[in-house]
């Protein structure tokens, strides 16, 4: 009886000789946005350092300075602070914010979808009319609604988006579970007394877990805009502390005098918006097995 030996670089193919990987690499749009997303994120995390200002330098004699105007690249808001400090600053707060609401969200829906997908019955039905009364309400009225009680923070703000988002995901993720949950893989997991728990998360959970990455991608986008809309109204994200939503809010009375102040975090937020939204095209399309065939 012989035996295979694997040599140490041919145990597994390289991860860019992945089907999937390939697949994404082939949808124009995704990789589009996934070099705007990255360029933008960045930007947002070295360019602090390369600027001769920071968010909070106030220079009277350069207030509306018009963008190309000296060391201010994008120009001055109405107190003269430089307007790419501020935009760098504020894009670092609203990816986090995203970010992190995304994830929050995603745990949310995901823990919440699993169960009511394995367990079905009253258990389901309960958990999905639970789903059902958060999606009664307007996202927008309860995220406004919770920001006003709430004082305002980074960390408050990401954990209010996160609250008002996982609906959608705990959707998907029980409709996926509902479908695998009497496959042969989980009845013989339980004829082996494997646990709930144990089947839930180990067994069902990673087959589901690509629709789970494309709608936590398309979260992230949605996450950004909420935090710029409450932060436009003035509930989100106060001033000093810079984000794109509070920036645009500062703009809005000077539209006809500096464009510019509106422009610049308009174009930030449609730019991370863009690119999340063709990355989570991108990873639906590689995600499909049958894109193969096309």
């Amino acid at each position: 009886m012989s035996a295979t030996v694997s040599l140490p670089g041919s145990v597994k193919s390289h991860w860019w000789h992945n089907r999937t990987f390939r697949r994404f690499a082939r949808h124009r749009l995704a990789m589009v946005g996934l070099i705007m997303i990255t360029v933008l994120a960045l930007a947002c995390l070295i360019g602090p350092y390369l600027l001769p200002f920071d968010e909070l330098f106030i220079d009277v004699r350069a207030r509306f300075a018009p963008p190309l105007t000296g060391y201010h690249i994008l120009g001055t808001d109405p107190l003269g602070r430089d307007l790419a400090a501020r935009l760098f600053m504020a894009g670092r707060i609203s990816l986090l914010v995203g970010f992190f609401a995304m994830l929050l969200s995603t745990i949310i829906g995901t823990v919440i979808g699993v169960c009511a997908g394995y367990y079905g019955g009253r258990t389901g039905v309960l958990l999905m009319r639970f789903v059902d009364a958060f999606l009664s309400f307007p996202s927008i009225f309860l995220l406004l609604a919770l920001a006003a009680f709430i004082k305002p923070s980074p960390f408050m703000i990401t954990v209010i988006i996160a609250v008002t988002s996982w609906m959608e995901i705990a959707r998907i993720v029980e409709a996926e579970v509902r479908s695998l949950r009497e496959r042969d893989f989980v009845l013989a997991a339980r004829m082996l007394g494997l646990s709930n728990r144990w089947i839930m998360f180990r067994e069902l959970l990673p087959n589901a877990i690509g629709p789970i990455i494309v709608a936590a991608t398309l979260t992230v986008a949605r996450a950004i805009l909420l935090e710029a809309y409450v932060s436009f109204l003035g509930y989100g994200i106060q001033p000093p502390l810079p984000s794109w939503g509070n920036m645009l809010n500062g703009a809005q009375q000077y539209l006809d005098r500096a464009p510019w102040l509106a422009i610049v975090p308009g174009v930030a937020i449609t730019l991370a918006v863009t690119s999340f939204n063709f990355i989570g095209d991108g990873l639906r399309d590689a995600l499909d097995a049958r894109s193969d065939m096309n």
